[in-house]
């Protein structure tokens, strides 16, 4: 029999509350199981106490018996010290969509075009800044009479 460690959702609508159960991977994930190993409240703030508990000597035993962590389980398993923490790394999924990408290349073009008028701004106002400069050292003409 392939065994799971997985949640079994319960509650009303919009209000989920889950079992920490010993499964038969066949069944139904609502369905019969063969050991409640806990419970898993998502509503509560994630520093209370009561947000999950479980019986961390069943959830070694059934592990001994070679059940299955599901990836939400193993994680509160990590989380409790039952488990080591398993490498995960998936680069795909914090990349920017097309549609970022290509609002980022826009705006770098704006920022790119506004930067270069803004020194051009820049130098002009130094040219003629040395020109009044260069005007007011210069000597008057005088005229001969």
């Amino acid at each position: 029999m392939a065994m799971k460690i997985r949640l079994a959702r319960g509650g009303n609508k919009k209000r989920p509350f889950y079992r920490i159960v010993a499964a038969d991977s066949r069944m139904p994930r609502d369905g019969r199981y063969i050991e409640k190993l806990g419970t898993y409240n998502p509503l509560l703030p994630k520093n209370s106490e009561e947000r999950v508990k479980m019986n961390v000597e069943r959830v070694q035993y059934w592990l001994g018996q070679g059940a299955q962590a599901t990836d939400r389980v193993s994680r509160m398993l990590e989380a409790a010290g039952v488990l080591e923490k398993k490498e995960r790394n998936n680069p795909i999924k914090g990349k920017p969509g097309q549609k970022a990408i290509e609002r980022a290349e826009e705006k770098a073009t704006e920022v790119q075009i506004a930067t270069s008028e803004e020194n051009a701004d820049i130098a002009q106002a130094e040219e003629s800044a040395v020109e009044e400069t260069n005007a007011e050292e210069a000597p008057a003409e005088e005229t001969a009479q």
